[in-house]
């Protein structure tokens, strides 16, 4: 069941960041004007802000997949 809720939660995480970064290696050009000390295509931020992003990600998909695995089933049809 946290598998399921994670990987639907992960899902459009994957996407945006997917969509995030095509764009930003496509305007690498016209950033490049804008940025000061650090290069458009440095391959560190590429990577690095990518998996900060999908950690939080992850951790705000699982705390409410904890949640829902605890609790009966039953009990929750029961209740609506």
């Amino acid at each position: 069941m946290r598998r399921l809720i994670l990987m639907q939660g992960m899902k459009p995480a994957l996407a945006g960041i997917g969509a995030g970064l095509i764009g930003a290696a496509f305007y690498t050009k016209m950033l490049s004007s804008l940025l000061f000390g650090i290069g458009a295509d440095d391959p560190l931020t590429f990577v690095s802000v990518p998996l900060v992003l999908l950690t939080v990600a992850a951790i705000a998909c699982l705390i409410p997949a904890m949640r829902a695995t605890r609790i009966d089933p039953t009990l929750a049809l029961r209740r609506e």
